[in-house]
């Protein structure tokens, strides 16, 4: 790859995950100024879910910081940003109902949400040891460090990939609890729909992101061997 063509690539994985991430303030702020017709505020939206249910052993709380919203399936707590905890906005019924969508997979012991929570080890692993193994092989041009580095990174990047099947699945449930609950009404769909959308975007960039990077390696390691 040549200098203009390394930058230019360089300048992608930059710009990907901040054009994501400028989206999602810009829909939010757009969207949590525009209340609900019912009016209820994040945490009653999550605890009117979860009531419907049957996860009255799931709680709901305040978190600090802005979208910092979880859901921990060790606690069993669905946390939410202290302006969605008390907001009456379609953002933050959107947000609510999708963090509430991980405690109904949770529940339910969903496919893919196991799948990921059995990988957590392993990526976390992946994502300290993948870099240093890398750029080690490169440095002392050692194809096999090189390679145990891909291999470490490929794990990191799988957390990645199956996060979105779990993403998408929790925003879908959100969109038919929010209208089957009544907290939004038809006419309310299109836009909450956006903030779901908008939010799910950080997920495709940084998967996109870790794709490219270890196709990148791929690539260089099998230059290397030939």
């Amino acid at each position: 790859m040549s200098l203009g063509g390394y930058l230019i690539y360089i300048a992608l994985l930059l710009i990907i995950p901040m054009w994501a991430q400028s989206k999602v303030k810009s829909t939010y702020k757009k969207y949590s100024k525009k209340a609900t017709s019912s009016s209820m505020t994040g945490a009653e939206v999550a605890r009117k879910i979860l009531n419907d249910n049957g996860l009255f052993d799931v709680q709901v709380g305040e978190t600090k910081g802005m979208l910092s919203d979880h859901y921990d399936p060790r606690k069993k707590i669905v946390r939410l940003s202290s302006g969605n905890y008390h907001g009456q906005s379609m953002a933050s019924s959107a947000i609510a109902a999708h963090e509430v969508g991980h405690a109904i997979q949770d529940a339910e012991e969903y496919a893919f949400l196991r799948f990921r929570s059995s990988l957590v080890p392993v990526a976390s692993l992946g994502n300290k040891m993948s870099f240093f193994l890398i750029f080690a092989g490169i440095i002392f041009q050692m194809g096999n460090l090189l390679l145990l580095g891909i291999i470490f990174m490929s794990a990191a990047v799988l957390f990645q990939l199956v996060t979105l099947p779990v993403e998408f699945d929790a925003s879908n449930r959100a969109m038919g609890q929010l209208v089957a609950t009544g907290v939004i009404n038809n006419n309310e769909e299109r836009e909450t729909k956006k903030v779901l959308n908008a939010a799910a975007l950080t997920y495709v960039a940084a998967a996109l992101v870790a794709v490219a990077e270890l196709v990148r390696f791929i690539l260089m390691y099998t230059a290397s061997s030939d």
